[in-house]
Parts: C-alpha cells; sequence; structure tokens
C-alpha cells in the first residue's frame, strides 16, 4: 500500500516544541491538531464591531462600524458572546491529528516506511511514552528500500518524496506485489499530484498498480479530484508507463468536471434553475448565496454565464447539505451524457489493450496500399479466447452491506448484489436513481424503475450463498470464443471511410508475437467496408456473428438485402427482420423465420436459436 499526501505537520511540531519548557520536553505530552489555527483564526476574524446603517447620497442604505467619542470601536456584546461560546465548543472537540501521524500511530514505524521532507517525528515507545526521533536525509533512502525489499509493507510520501524515486513493482525488486496508490491529498498543485502517481506506475513493472483517489461525502472535494483528471486528459504518460494520452482509466469520465460533457451539463444545470425545474436551490436564493449575476436582461439567462472553474469555486462557499443537493443534480447530468457517449460508441478513452488468453488471426485482407510508401492498410479476422474468472462467494459476501443487498432472479436461478450507483439526471431535472448488479462474471446498471419490473428479489443469505457458489462452479474453468475484425496499418487515409461509431482505437498481442494497433469494427459493417475499396467478395461475415453482434450490441446489422435488429416482445428479446416484402413473406417462412401478429401489424423474426443457419439462408 502506498500513501501519497501533502502535509507533515512539521511546522506545527516546531512551534509545538518551541513553546515547551526543560520538563515539559522530558515528559512530552503534544497534541498536534489544526485547533489551534482554528481557534487564533476565528479569535481574530470573527466579526465583533457594532455596525450602524446609513443611507449615502445615491440613495443606498449602507453600513459602517461604530466608534465611541474617544475613536474607540464600539464591540457587539452579543457577538462576543458567540464567539466565545463557538471557541468554548471548539476547543472541546476531539482532537484530529494529521493523517501522517494517525496512519504511523495506528500500523507502528516497524510496518510503515516514511518518505518525506520533515527532520523529526513524534513516536510512541513501547511503554507508551512520547519522544523525538531525529531523521537524516538518508533515512528516506533507508526506508524507501525496506519498502522496496517487503520488510515494511506500507509507504507514505510527501512532495518531498515524490521526485526522483520509484515505487512500482519493479521486476528487480523484491516487493512486486500489486501497489495499492492511495490519493489521501491531492493538494493545490495539480502536477505535483500527477508525478506522485508516477512513481508508483512505471516501466519493467510485474503488475500495474491501482489508484484510489480518496475523498470524503462532501462532493465540493470533486473539484480538486477533477483538475488532476484534466491535467491527465490533457498531458498523459504517466497513467500506463507510456505515452499516449488520456486518463486510461485511472480516472473515469465522469471525474473531469472541466470535460466537453461538464460544461455541456453545466449549461443544462443552468438552464433548468432558470425554469425552477431543481429541487436543490431556486434561481434567486442561488444567485444571492454565490454571487453570481445569471439574469439577463428581460429576464431568462445572460448570453455568457459564468465558467466551470468560477462555478466550482462558488459552490465551495455554499453549506455541505446544499453542496451535495446540487452536486449530485450536476453530476447526474454529466452520467446521462457519458453514458449516452458510451452507448453510442463515442465516447473517447484513449488507447486500450484487448487482454485474452489466446488471440489468433483466421484471416487478413489488404484493403488499401499507399502509393507512395507503400504502407498497407489491412481488416483482420481474429479469434479470442477469453477465460471466465467468477467472484468467489467469499468475496462476494465481503460486498454485502446496507447499500449492497443480495438479490436472486425468480426465473432464471442466478445470484446477484444490487448495489447503489451513480443516479442519472434527465433534461426535465428529475434525478434517476440506478442500481448496478454485481453478477459472478459480469456487471450491469440498470434504472431503478426497470428493476423493479424485472424478477429479480431480495433474497437470504443463504439462498444468495447457494447460488452464487452453483453459477461460481459452473464457470470456472469455462472459456468464451468470439470473433472481432480489426482494421490496422496506416489509417488515417482510411478513417473518414470507417463508422462514426466505435471510434475507440485498440492495442493487441497475438499468440504468435504480433503486435498490432487499429480500430474494431462491427461485425455486420464489414461487408460495406469491404465494398468501398472493391474486395467484397473476400470478405464475409457468418451468420452467426452477425446474430451475436446484433444480440450484444443491439444496433442494425444487415443480412443481405434485409435489415436485423434486436426487439423487445413479450419480455424477450428477439431477432425481428425488416424491409422484406410482402411477396416473399413465403419464402422467408420457409428458410425459418416466424410470424406474429402485433397491434394488427405481421411483424417477422428469426429463431434466436438457430439464427446462423438461417441468416445465411436468406443472406444467399
Amino acid at each position: 500500500m502506498v500513501v501519497q499526501l501533502v502535509s507533515t505537520s512539521e511546522a506545527m511540531l516546531s512551534r509545538a516544541l518551541a513553546g515547551l519548557g526543560a520538563e515539559e520536553r522530558a515528559n512530552l505530552d503534544i497534541e498536534l491538531s489544526p485547533r489551534e489555527f482554528l481557534m487564533d483564526y476565528l479569535t481574530a476574524a470573527f466579526p465583533v464591531r457594532q455596525m450602524k446603517t446609513f443611507v449615502d447620497d445615491t440613495g443606498k442604505t449602507r453600513s459602517e462600524p461604530m466608534v465611541d467619542e474617544e475613536g474607540r470601536p464600539v464591540l457587539s456584546r452579543e457577538a462576543l458572546r458567540m464567539r466565545d461560546d463557538m471557541l468554548e465548543q471548539l476547543g472541546a472537540l476531539p482532537i484530529v491529528g494529521s493523517a501522517l501521524d494517525h496512519i504511523i500511530g495506528h500500523f507502528g514505524t516497524d510496518a510503515v516506511a516514511e518518505v518525506t521532507g520533515r527532520s523529526r517525528r513524534i513516536v510512541v515507545d513501547m511503554a507508551g511514552r512520547q519522544r523525538i526521533e531525529n531523521r537524516s536525509p538518508r533515512t528516506n533512502l533507508a526506508e524507501t528500500d525496506a519498502f522496496m525489499r517487503g520488510a515494511k509493507r506500507i509507504l507514505i510520501f510527501s512532495d518531498a518524496g515524490g521526485t526522483g524515486r520509484s515505487y512500482h513493482a519493479s521486476l528487480t525488486a523484491e516487493n512486486q506485489s500489486r501497489r495499492i496508490h492511495y490519493l489521501l491529498e491531492p493538494g493545490w498543485r495539480a502536477d505535483v499530484a500527477i508525478q506522485g502517481l508516477g512513481r508508483t506506475h512505471r516501466t519493467h513493472q510485474s503488475c500495474a498498480p491501482l489508484f484510489r483517489p480518496v475523498s470524503t461525502d462532501c462532493r465540493g472535494e470533486r473539484r480538486f479530484i477533477s483538475t488532476i483528471a484534466r491535467r491527465l486528459d490533457s498531458l498523459g504518460a504517466l497513467t500506463r508507463g507510456q505515452r499516449q494520452t488520456g486518463g486510461q482509466g485511472l480516472f473515469d469520465p465522469r471525474d473531469n468536471l472541466e470535460s466537453d460533457y461538464a460544461k455541456e451539463s453545466l449549461e443544462t444545470w443552468f438552464r433548468l434553475l432558470a425554469e425552477g425545474k431543481l429541487k436543490s436551490v431556486n434561481f434567486g436564493d442561488f444567485q444571492q448565496l454565490t454571487g453570481l449575476d445569471l439574469e439577463g436582461e428581460g429576464g431568462g439567462l445572460k448570453e455568457e454565464l459564468p465558467p466551470i472553474q468560477r462555478w466550482l469555486n462558488r459552490i465551495l462557499a455554499l453549506r455541505i447539505a446544499l453542496q451535495n443537493a446540487i452536486f449530485d443534480e450536476y453530476l447526474g447530468l454529466i452520467e446521462a451524457r457519458v453514458e449516452a457517449a458510451r452507448e453510442a460508441g463515442t465516447l473517447d478513452l484513449g488507447v486500450e489493450s484487448i487482454m485474452a488468453e489466446r488471440i489468433t488471426i483466421l484471416d487478413r485482407t489488404v484493403i488499401r496500399r499507399d502509393p507512395v510508401s507503400g504502407a498497407e492498410t489491412e481488416i483482420l479476422r481474429l479469434e479470442t479466447e477469453e477465460r471466465y474468472k467468477p467472484v468467489a462467494l467469499d468475496r462476494a459476501l465481503r460486498m454485502l452491506g446496507e447499500d449492497s443487498r443480495p438479490m436472486v432472479n425468480r426465473k432464471s436461478g442466478k445470484a446477484a448484489i444490487r448495489c447503489s450507483t451513480y443516479s442519472l439526471t434527465d433534461d426535465d431535472g428529475e434525478i434517476v436513481r440506478r442500481y448496478e448488479l454485481v453478477r459472478p462474471t459480469r456487471n450491469e446498471r440498470m434504472r431503478q424503475d426497470l428493476l423493479l419490473e424485472t424478477m429479480w428479489e431480495e433474497a437470504s443469505e443463504e439462498e444468495f450463498s447457494a447460488l452464487w457458489s452453483a453459477e461460481v462452479e459452473e464457470m470456472r474453468g469455462k472459456t468464451r470464443t468470439s470473433t472481432i475484425y480489426l482494421v490496422t496499418g496506416l489509417l488515417l487515409p482510411v478513417w473518414d471511410r470507417l463508422p462514426d461509431e466505435h471510434v475507440q482505437v485498440w492495442r493487441l498481442n497475438t499468440d504468435e508475437g504480433q503486435s498490432f494497433l487499429g480500430r474494431l469494427v462491427p461485425a455486420p459493417t464489414v461487408p460495406k467496408l469491404a465494398a468501398a475499396f472493391g474486395i467484397a467478395a473476400t470478405i464475409t461475415v457468418s451468420g452467426e456473428e452477425t446474430a451475436k453482434h446484433v444480440m450484444k450490441t443491439g444496433e442494425i446489422g444487415t443480412v443481405g438485402t434485409y435489415r436485423l435488429k434486436r426487439s423487445l416482445v413479450a419480455g424477450q428479446q428477439r431477432l425481428e427482420l425488416l424491409d422484406w416484402p410482402h411477396t416473399r413473406l413465403v419464402e422467408l417462412k420457409a428458410a425459418g423465420c416466424f410470424t406474429e401478429i402485433i397491434q394488427h401489424k405481421t411483424r417477422l423474426f428469426v429463431p434466436v436459436g438457430s439464427a446462423p443457419a438461417i441468416i445465411e439462408r436468406i443472406a444467399s
């Protein structure tokens, strides 16, 4: 485990030691907490001056401090009493020490390696007494070595330890366990935080780390995490140990509050605010609380609204409850746009790798050869084999809690864990609650109202455990095989001919040791793409591939002169044939299709079980 933070409380310790006498130094009893700073600030900044109001020459009512006959300020007795009461309550609160000292105090110095810039610290000996431990510059080297050897399993580093050192799971280190990197304090400088993230993720490592940005339930803290996500999107090169742009999975697209999705969502949020559709705050109160002038001439919104950075900064000044309510609505708008982009295949996630147990090239077809350089553009037909990795029962049981309930599908007899997940905000300002169903081999998200219409029900832990274990045993050792098509080679000249959806670039390594970088294209679009380059006869897509793609993605496929789509009929997903003439109804039924009259209209369906053979007969 690696913990990244900013504050070390060394300056606070120095001030505390400076005010101690000889006897107090011999018997240390120091409490390091920000309480003294808060009390000093409250004493100096709490408004205790008595004010009086007057009307200026323009007719506006203003206020000014009162003074007595000798020019001394007049203090308000009520304000003084309020300040003293707050000081008394603040002094009675429990100590909240620094995160660094809390972690070391909990796990002990034998388990925690500290790589910070402080020259001394307070440690507690075996007798429970405090003592000062001096630290030299060589201490950081020794602590780093202890962590990399595995002698200490926890490492804490600050800005001083985030430069010129490596804490990754190096292949040359004894400690090659996966690093769990907690970004406990992101600080005010995103570049420093990003530099620290690069300490645990470097080349020549046995495994990539898991990054865990830590925040409280105060939604305003997303402002600082967002800055880091934005810098990663613009700079890149630190998230996978290689030069490539984007957050690359370190942060979700919803974490970047300065992206195009976030800016579009803010415009929608302002519109909903002006229309009075938000439940968190109304238009007038928001302007008064934040000091933002949003109202244009003649009512409505101004043409130039505040930028996202100013809006986020003003939100931080609100009370926590109101702040959270506003962020829930706003983040729901971002989530709705990100989900829509993901479903449409237009979400830019950078370069991702296709991970599989086996990747084999079935055939490769050259669709273009550059006349100058001779570089080729190919369509590869690949077969991938992935092994199911079901979640063990003991791990599933640890996931259960107040917000995670065991579920059982009464129709299929399968088990799942229902967890709360990100909500959506529709264009009318209504929050759409969603759940995430965690299954042994996959996860899926579902709206709350749609989940209530399914056969999923809460179940006892005993029933859940039995069904979960049965599915785990059933899937253990099994693999799934699929066929994919990758356009690789010289992509830029053919980019405009590729589908507008699913624009993500993928990387893969075959079993033969070949590495490819390219774009995946859906199976039904491969014949069209090949026809665009005049090689339609050399590339064909099987009926099985077409049926699988349509059923899995919901996209419309091509079957000869017809179209094939996924349709929900009577609660079941079917394959429906479109664009068929009534004169060929008998012929299509003879090929294996069946009809059903729905709302006085005859619709033609392809049986899912025998779809591959029927599709190939229809397309021939």
